[in-house]
This record gives C-alpha cells, sequence and structure tokens, in this order.
C-alpha cells in the first residue's frame, strides 16, 4: 500500500471549472404571475415548467438554466427575472415532466 495515498481521499485540480462551457446562450424575462414562491431546478425542460411562470416558451424549447447541475431558480411571486438558458443536451429527449412531453427535441 502507498504511504502517500489516503483512502477516501479527494485531490483537487487548480483553476476554475466553467459549466457549459462552449454551450449557445439564450436570455428569457421571466415573471411569476402566481401568488406562491415557484422553483425551477437546473435540468428542467423550461416550457414545461409552472404554468404560473409568464415568459416565450416556444423561444425555450429545447433549453434549460445555465446553473450548476443539482441547484434551482427560484421566482418570488410578482417579481420578473432575467435568467440565461442553455440547449438541453445528450439524446435531447424529454419525457414525463408534464401530460404533454414533446418527446425528442432534435437529433443529439
Amino acid at each position: 500500500m502507498n504511504p502517500s495515498v489516503l483512502p477516501g481521499e479527494i485531490l483537487l485540480g487548480s483553476g476554475a471549472i466553467e459549466i457549459n462551457a462552449g454551450a449557445e446562450r439564450l436570455e428569457l424575462e421571466i415573471v411569476n404571475t402566481g401568488d406562491r414562491p415557484v422553483q425551477v431546478g437546473s435540468h428542467v425542460h423550461l416550457p414545461q415548467a409552472n404554468s404560473a411562470l409568464s415568459f416565450d416558451r416556444a423561444a425555450a424549447r429545447g433549453y434549460r438554466f445555465d446553473i450548476a447541475a443539482g441547484t434551482a431558480v427560484r421566482f418570488e411571486p410578482g417579481v420578473s427575472r432575467r435568467v440565461r438558458l442553455v440547449p438541453l443536451r445528450g439524446t435531447r429527449e424529454v419525457h414525463g415532466l408534464s401530460l404533454d412531453p414533446p418527446g425528442r427535441l432534435s437529433n443529439p
């Protein structure tokens, strides 16, 4: 056993990690027209988000928030917020987030 290696040790590299590097960006204005806060997770297909959120859903087709995985954006009632989006990647298939999921968005 190598004495310089500790079980479970995490070795960090230097420098910052850029999320969604090289991804196309889209900015939209979103307002919560409801009477309760709405929170939307990092990988939600934005057009399928809570119906109390008012924004150009057609423009947001195939996009999600440009935020770190596992985080979310919170929209307070009546508050407008400008957000940045990135395209969904991978197979670009969306299933089960609403009663009318879009399925395949485009070829990956």
